[in-house]
């Protein structure tokens, strides 16, 4: 099944946790509600809380209770992206302004702290305290995964380890723990929710790779963003650094790097994204890629064969081959 027909059949719920989404950062504070909004009216993928919702037929489906999870989880990501977008002197984000772009650093930073502090009111509605304890110390993890990238710009001796560490705690948790606390509030047993949260960890980390693949090889209509914009902000990702153990262009590669980097992110990529596009790298992190989503439909083999777990196993071959 194609992932537009799989959106298709949750529509009406997906559209509830999309007013939903709408309602939570309203206030009666004008510019916090236009900056707040901002980036959820450029739309997204709402991978998170279909992944919510899916974990969630494994149990007892209640999409009053799921969204109490789909909706702070998929605001997270918002804020973090506010964030993010400020570290990174990102002009635009999925086509559009971003929100420091459009306003400034100082808004972007309070917004995102504000998406943040909804995010957890909402899920402090769910008497739960193993759901909180996950979601603050993925919080936690997060956090530990922007310095690490911070700390890391333009280290081009970096391993491949620490990146996927890194990555593991920036993307891959909070998409486990979306398929994970989506079992767990539906009442899901421990053994379900644990599979759930191998496979969205697998997923997730399938997830990161592929979009360092489509900052190298996308065009910016599909990607929202111009080509190589990790690059630019000195973000070493997976097909970079496998591209720099080769001898043959390691050197030309590191000269166009070191550019970028005394330029402070204005320098022309251009010359760097050839060699990176040349690279046995691109095919190597491609089947990295490709290894990790095989993880992930592994995870799914012990749970029951309902519809939910065809469908899971079909985003999963999508996030691998996606192309925007």
């Amino acid at each position: 099944m194609k992932l537009l027909d799989i959106y298709a059949k949750m529509k009406s719920d997906l559209d509830a946790i999309e007013s939903q989404l709408a309602r939570s950062v309203t206030t009666e504070h004008t510019l916090l509600t236009d900056a707040s909004t901002h980036l959820l009216k450029a739309g997204g993928k709402r991978i998170r809380p279909v992944f919510v919702l899916l974990a969630g037929k494994f149990g007892t489906y209640r999409l009053d209770v799921l969204q109490k999870i789909a909706v702070p989880l998929e605001l997270i990501h918002m804020a973090s992206l506010v964030h993010d977008d400020v570290i990174d002197n990102a002009e635009t984000r999925r086509g559009q302004l971003t929100v420091k772009s459009k306003w400034d650093n100082r808004i972007a930073m309070y917004t995102g702290d504000y998406i943040y502090g909804k995010a957890l009111t909402i899920v402090t509605e769910l008497e739960n305290p193993q759901i909180h304890q996950i979601l603050s110390k993925a919080m936690v993890q997060m956090c530990i995964g922007e310095m690490e990238q911070i700390r890391d710009f333009f280290n081009t001796e970096q391993s491949v380890r620490n990146y996927l560490l890194r990555i593991r705690r920036k993307t891959a948790l909070l998409i486990a723990i979306s398929c994970q606390l989506g079992a767990i509030a539906s009442g899901a047993d421990r053994k379900t929710a644990n599979c759930l949260y191998r496979f969205g960890y697998n997923v997730g980390m399938t997830f990161q790779i592929r979009d360092d693949l489509l900052d190298l090889l996308g065009t910016e209509k599909q990607i929202g963003k111009p080509p190589g914009s990790d690059i630019k902000q000195g973000n070493m990702t997976l097909p970079v650094l496998l591209a720099m153990q080769e001898p043959s262009i390691k050197d030309d590669l590191l000269v166009e790097i070191n550019k970028i980097r005394e330029s402070n992110g204005a320098g022309e990529t251009k010359k760097a994204l050839n060699i990176i596009r040349k690279s046995a790298g691109i095919h190597t992190a491609d089947a990295m890629a490709t290894r990790y989503m095989n993880k992930a439909i592994e995870a799914l083999s012990e749970l029951p064969n309902i519809t939910a777990k065809k469908n899971l196993t079909d985003i999963a071959h999508f996030v691998a081959k996606r192309n925007y």
